[in-house]
């Protein structure tokens, strides 16, 4: 997939803006502050309808106005052309229109526009908690096969109905109750092992591509462990249900299921959370990004538009040369602060000053 062009109003910082992209590696080249993670949110936005920063619509909307537009060109691996526009706003609901049709839903557009995108924030993926290990699980399934989205927002349901059964418990169990928490258990039951599968099918078939991007970085070889067994996925999710319901009512939340799910990562041995160094954890955290991007490339048959946002500044320069010399097939999509070194097949340059793009070569 290749974005030829994109236009914003009043996204961010920029009041109105184009810029033309072409195949294979494009810098996005300004100083901080001035714009340029901005102008990748957009395209990121288009292609997940929410910003990777993890902020709400009305934070992308420029102070004082009440309504962006992201408008975006793009071109798939079978030459099909798209134009995508977004009307973010403050007031009402946002909408989405593909070469001027009106989408139903919003989220009709995940699969029209596919990138990866990496950003500085990703190192929590590895340093944080496990939330965000479950949401990057949940993209990569939504990015794979978008019947997941529906799926994981049902699992979300569910869990909140069930936890709203157990406070207006308030821990005291009656014929009422029971009959809600076993309606709640059943549609858990079901949902959640399904969204647990998946899970753990994806991971087995992530690790081998995290594996290999690891290495490729590290330059070195490293034995990279990527694991999920979630103990209710064994014993199964309605056993662990029972188990749980008197702890669950005591804490008036549910503690056993999907939601509280995390992914054990381990380069040679030890936990990359508590035992890499800062280093490690900043590979491993990129890893999982390439691998990502390639798996998905493989596995839909199309390569995604990859983006990197500031990620040199975040590599040692050894670590830096090597992704420099393997990034993938594709459109490439790079912020810097400075120039980027002779030598990285840079095709293009966009020079970016408070908001205005200044030229492109």
């Amino acid at each position: 997939m290749i974005l030829q062009h994109i236009e914003l109003s009043d996204f961010r910082n920029y009041t109105n803006a184009k810029a033309d992209f072409d195949t294979g590696v494009t810098a996005i080249i300004g100083s901080n502050g001035q714009g340029k993670t901005n102008l990748t949110e957009a395209l990121g936005y288009l292609s997940t309808m929410k910003s990777f920063r993890g902020v709400p619509t009305e934070a992308m909307i420029r102070t004082s106005t009440h309504t962006a537009f992201v408008r975006a060109q793009v071109r798939h691996d079978d030459n099909r052309e798209i134009l995508v526009e977004a009307k973010l706003t403050t007031q009402g609901r946002n909408q989405v229109l593909v070469n001027g049709v009106k989408l139903p839903k919003t989220r009709d557009l995940l699969g029209m526009v596919r990138t990866t995108v990496f950003s500085p924030d990703d190192l929590d993926l590895v340093k944080g908690g496990p939330h965000l290990r479950r949401d990057f699980m949940d993209d990569c399934l939504v990015a794979y096969a978008i019947k997941y989205d529906a799926l994981r927002l049902e699992v979300d349901r569910v869990v909140r109905q069930r936890n709203a059964v157990l406070k207006q418990s308030g821990g005291r169990v009656n014929n009422a109750v029971s009959s809600m928490l076993d309606l709640w258990d059943e549609k858990l039951v079901s949902v959640g092992t399904q969204l647990g599968a998946a899970r753990k099918n994806l991971v087995a078939q992530l690790t081998p591509f995290i594996s290999h991007a690891y290495e490729e970085l590290a330059q070195r070889s490293s034995n990279i462990i990527v694991e999920y067994s979630p103990q209710w996925l064994e014993a199964g999710l309605e056993i662990s249900l029972q188990q749980s319901r008197g702890e669950d009512l005591r804490r008036l939340v549910t503690t056993v299921g999907p939601h509280r799910d995390d992914i054990e990562l381990a380069i040679n041995g030890l936990a990359a959370r508590t035992h890499a160094s800062q280093g490690e954890q900043r590979t491993m955290a990129l890893a999982l990004r390439l691998a990502l991007h390639r798996f998905i490339s493989k596995a839909v048959g199309e390569i995604p538009i990859l983006v990197l946002d500031d990620v040199l500044s975040e590599l040692d320069p050894d670590r830096a040369r090597a992704l420099l010399n393997h990034f993938p097939v594709g459109q490439v999509l790079i912020t810097t602060a400075s120039e980027l070194p002779l030598g990285s097949h840079i095709g293009r340059s966009v020079r970016i000053q408070a908001g205005t793009i200044l030229e492109s070569l």
